[in-house]
């Protein structure tokens, strides 16, 4: 029998007057409480990243090819989609989806109301799957290289501060010399949340900016590059940028949005922060319960020492009695924060101001990888804090130790 873990159960187990035994539930519970925060903390802002980094490449996908001069323009300069690099790039691992777009300055005017937007032209080789989650009213614009439409998708913002609704004809004025007019029909109304882009793009026929523009068929603005893993954006950029034609420009979705992706990089700092001191309230509760646990057992590792046993061994014994309640508190704590985390997923009971944050309720996203290895840091970070307390059993002298009461 293990001799050290024999007497850990004991001292675990208490006696009836022990007044250790609730301290151990308080540190347990307080454990398991952190560890619940660390959890919920770490997939709320892993959610929240994911989530605006969804909206962010559905407007504007993850890489744009366009020419030199047209990048950050509201319009584009022409270029031909007959490219011989557009196979190339389909062949690169990590790239799914290749569509050409185009970009307009618009003012929308329907009875008295005007608002300036961006109709973003978009052809039969769209993917519309991320506006498809997002539509409130109507459907999606049906595109076809051989007849031109009318139909356009708008947000709800654009909708609301015009007085549109669905099925409303509206008239569009493009900013050129001249300027022109055309006569567009509401399809289809989404909405995103983000605030910046919903307030600004309409999505329509790319054939109407190729006229307006008095551009050939195959002519557009720009292609947009959709990969498989946005952590890859800037590895698969380069690949893209030596690919293209020399006289194109590819640009990632962090480098046109760098205001976007330096705020979601704060998230990761606060996170640190807020996990660094739950571990080491943690571990300031584990050390309190230890020298709890050793006070109340003073007289009993006197007991042991004056029979001869090792101050290693009686050390591990306080050790197992900590590594106990880390344990415990761990198992619990990620109940109640795994929990939460699925109640939140499928009810989304948390809510937040859409206005603020782009998104309505808290997101979720679990990391299987990420709570393992908070986990497994937090039992180390907390057994280490513990050797330093345990280390006070060697300083224990056997004679007055069988006398402390």
């Amino acid at each position: 029998m293990n001799f050290e873990l024999f007497f850990a159960k004991k001292i675990i187990k208490g006696g009836k007057n022990s007044f250790s035994k609730p301290i151990i539930r308080i540190s347990i519970v307080a454990i398991a409480l952190g560890i619940a925060m660390m959890t919920l903390s770490l997939s709320i802002v892993q959610g929240f990243q994911a989530e605006i980094e969804k909206k962010i490449t559905g407007f504007g996908a993850h890489i744009q090819i366009s020419t030199y001069d047209s990048r950050g323009l509201l319009e584009n300069k022409p270029i031909s989609k007959n490219r011989d690099f557009v196979p190339t790039l389909l062949k690169i691992d990590g790239i799914h989806h290749i569509q050409t777009f185009a970009n307009k300055a618009a003012i929308l005017q329907f009875k008295e109301n005007n608002y300036g937007v961006v109709m973003k032209g978009v052809g039969p080789d769209y993917k519309w799957s991320f506006f498809e989650q997002y539509i409130t009213e109507g459907n999606i614009p049906k595109l076809d290289s051989s007849i031109k439409t009318n139909d356009i998708l708008i947000s709800s913002t654009i909708a609301n501060k015009l007085q549109l609704k669905n099925g409303d004809e509206v008239l569009a004025y493009f900013v050129q010399q001249p300027p022109r007019t055309r006569k567009f029909k509401i399809r289809g109304i989404y909405s995103t949340g983000f605030g910046e882009m919903d307030e600004q793009i309409i999505l329509g026929d790319i054939q109407h900016i190729q006229k307006l523009n008095g551009w050939e068929d195959h002519q557009i603005g720009g292609f947009e590059v959709l990969i498989d893993d946005i952590e890859r954006v800037e590895e698969l950029d380069e690949k893209v940028y030596e690919a293209i034609d020399y006289d194109l420009s590819s640009t990632s979705i962090k480098d046109a949005r760098p205001d976007i992706f330096n705020w979601l990089e704060l998230q990761d700092i606060n996170v640190i922060i807020i996990i660094s001191l739950l571990v080491l309230v943690c571990g300031i509760d584990m050390i309190s319960a230890l020298l709890i646990l050793i006070l109340e057992r003073t007289n009993m590792i006197g007991i042991l020492k004056a029979v001869g046993a090792q101050n290693a061994s009686i050390r591990k014994i306080f050790l197992y009695n900590a590594s106990y309640l880390i344990v415990m508190g761990l198992f619990w704590g990620n109940l109640l924060g795994s929990g939460i985390s699925l109640l939140q997923l499928k009810f989304g009971f948390m809510t937040l101001p859409q206005e603020a944050y782009f998104i309505d309720k808290v997101p979720i996203q679990f990391d299987f990888i990420n709570l393992l290895l908070l986990n497994v840091g937090t039992l180390i970070c907390c057994f280490v804090m513990l050797l330093i307390p345990s280390g006070i059993i060697a300083r224990i002298s056997p004679v007055k130790a069988i006398r402390f009461q």
